[in-house]
Order: C-alpha cells, then structure tokens, then sequence
C-alpha cells in the first residue's frame, strides 16, 4: 500500500507511480500549470498530490502518448474530457465559452494534423520504394529554345513544401473555372527552385483566346533556352524527375534560373497517375 502524509496527501514519489509519470514529468507539467501540487511543504520544498488528481495525470499521459500537444492537454483538462458525440466543431451553448465542444475542436484539430502528417509520410514511402525498385533518379534532357507566350497567370501560396500540392490545385481550378473547353490551352506550374518555410506558387494559362480571370491580368511567359525532361507518373513524384534535371544542368556547368516550369500534358480526370505526362522545364542562364 501507499502510504499517506497528512491524511490523503501523497509524496511526489509515491504519486508519480500511481499516475505513470516519472517525477521530472510531473515537475514539468507543474511548471507549466497543468498539474500542480496539492500541497509544497514551505519548509522543506517537498511537493505532495492527492490521489483525486490521479485522473488528470493519466488523462495528461495518456494524451502525450498520442503526440497531442500541451495547450490541447489543457483545454481536455480545463474542459473536464471530451464527448464522445460532440465533434467539438460548433459551440452548442452558443456563447463562445463551450468547454468539452472546445476541447474537442481542439483534439479534432490534432487528428487532422496527423492524418496530413500520415499521408506526407505514405508520399515519402512511395517515392523512396520508387528509388529502391528504380535506383537514383534519371532523365533524358534536351535543350530546346520557347519563344515567349502570351498567358494568363494566377498566384497562391503554399504555407508549407507539403502545402504546394492544394495551392497548385487552387490556381488550377481558378484558371480553369473562367476558361472554355472549345478552345485549346495549356497550363504551366510556376516553382521557386529553392523553397523556403512558405511556398509561391503559380499556374500559368497559355494559348490563343485567352480567358478574363478575375484578379489575374493578362501577362508574358518569357522565351529563352531551357532545358527539359519528360515526367511520366505520378505529380507527388514530379521531384524525382526535377532531381535528375538539376543534376544534368550542374554536371554541365548551366546555370539553372528559376522559376521550375511544369508544363501538364495529361488530363489527370481521365490519365491513371502512372500515366500522366508532365514536361519540366529550367531555362538556362544566357551565355555571355
């Protein structure tokens, strides 16, 4: 049995067994108001727990182990649990105040963050099993020289390299949303090189009879020199192909300008992912 100190108090010792929590952690969570003793005995600074507070010490381990952060851990605890019906994404007092809704949300919050960190995780796992199968990325290059295009242009921004994916799409969908099918274009990605914490991305519109797009305007692909290669598979694979078109422009000795231009071939509503086609395209720094 445990034994008690002044009636149901517990030393730090003896608490952190019962709850599962070693006594750094328990001095932590203290630290940050999560968890604080019942009693800290002035004279000799030893901290004491009651066993009533048993519960939110397990709530708090039992929430960590599932890599939920702290502020969430205490709005669960401030909240006094989670509903297992409630989703937690509306107040239902109404009033902005709603405890387990709140905590909720939150939570809710977290499983979305770990289901978008899963699914990164399962790209991760696809394009290395690709490396493992293909070996290290290559390409066949060619040098060839656009001319400039006429174009409509629309920007988005990624907060995230894992967010270009959904800004690529938003810029898509506007385009694509004031063009009409009669008429033959062509959409280009625009791409930073370099990637810094957020991602500016943009979808260029190519061709004749070029669509009104509310907040684009009207602008010039520039010409020059490029180097490009083709992309057969998969968009979230699209790096493996920029790799190995890097790769030849340094071996080389060209001086590669950005932006990355992908220029989508396949119609991915009607192509299998293995299948799509994507042009990528750096242009080439001008000779002296």
């Amino acid at each position: 049995m445990l034994g008690h100190v002044n009636d149901d108090l517990l030393s730090i010792g003896q608490f952190a067994r019962l709850a599962r929590l070693s006594v750094k952690q328990l001095r932590h969570y203290a630290t940050l108001g999560l968890l604080e003793p019942a009693w800290i005995d002035p004279a000799s600074g030893y901290r004491y727990y009651r066993a009533a507070q048993a519960r939110d010490a397990l709530v708090i381990g039992l929430l960590r182990s599932l890599d939920v952060p702290l502020p969430v851990v205490a709005a669960v605890l401030s909240a006094g649990g989670v509903t297992g019906q409630d989703t937690g994404r509306q107040d239902p007092g109404g009033d902005g105040s709603g405890g387990e809704g709140t905590a909720a949300a939150a939570l809710a919050r977290v499983k979305d963050d770990l289901e978008a960190e899963l699914a990164r995780r399962r790209r991760t796992l696809k394009t290395l099993e690709h490396i493992l199968a293909a070996g290290l990325p290559g390409a066949e290059v060619t040098v060839v020289t656009e001319p400039p295009r006429p174009a409509v242009v629309v920007h988005d921004l990624a907060a995230t390299p894992d967010d270009i994916g959904r800004a690529t799409s938003a810029c898509v969908a506007r385009l694509m949303g004031a063009a009409s099918g009669a008429i033959p274009l062509h959409l280009v990605g625009l791409f930073p090189l370099d990637y810094g914490e957020s991602v500016p991305v943009a979808v260029a519109l190519t061709g004749t009879g070029l669509p009104h797009v509310p907040g684009a305007r009207p602008d010039i692909l520039p010409g020059g020199t490029f180097a490009t290669a083709a992309h057969v598979g998969p968009y979230d694979q699209i790096a493996l192909t920029a790799h190995a078109l890097l790769a030849w422009c340094a071996e080389r000795g060209h001086a590669p300008t950005g932006p990355l231009r992908e220029a989508y071939v396949s119609d991915p509503a009607t192509t299998p992912p293995e299948r799509l086609i994507t042009h990528l395209m750096i242009r080439l720094e001008d000779e002296e």
